[in-house]
């Protein structure tokens, strides 16, 4: 299930941050796409309804809003990353290496391992990220 713009508004105003009009216009170019976005394609989408927003603004926004879980950051190889509105509920990634194609999942049997790490390394876990990474069906064919 996805957050609503309205949803991750009441929790930026709850952990005290402002709700400027930049940062509802990134969260409402986030909440409307269906895609894992790049900073870049997501500032140009973000500066047709605010064409004075600057870039640095929406990597600050960007990095807020993934601090507080409301979206996610997805590596897609080297410095490259997208963004995504957390879906509620635990889930994770797989990224094709080839056109950077993003696929979502749920499920992972990882709390035996989960447990046996924090075992033997003291760490208190609380929480982690699971993303793999390969040729997605439509890249398999292509050399």
């Amino acid at each position: 299930m996805r957050p609503t713009a309205r949803k991750i508004a009441s929790v930026l105003t709850q952990k005290g941050y402002k709700l400027t009009a930049q940062r509802r216009a990134v969260i409402d170019v986030v909440v409307s796409s269906s895609e894992h976005l790049a900073p870049a394609a997501l500032y140009e989408r973000v500066r047709r309804t605010h064409p004075a927003i600057g870039l640095v603004t929406v990597y600050r926004t960007l990095e807020m809003l993934s601090e507080l879980g409301l979206i996610c950051r997805v590596h897609r190889g080297g410095k490259s990353r997208s963004y995504t509105l957390a879906l509620l509920g635990h889930h994770h990634h797989l990224v094709c290496s080839r056109c950077g194609t993003v696929a979502d999942f749920t499920g992972c049997d990882l709390e035996e391992l989960q447990q046996r790490l924090s075992q033997d390394t003291g760490f208190k876990i609380e929480g982690h990220l699971l993303q793999f990474v390969g040729d997605c069906r439509n890249c398999q064919g292509v050399t």
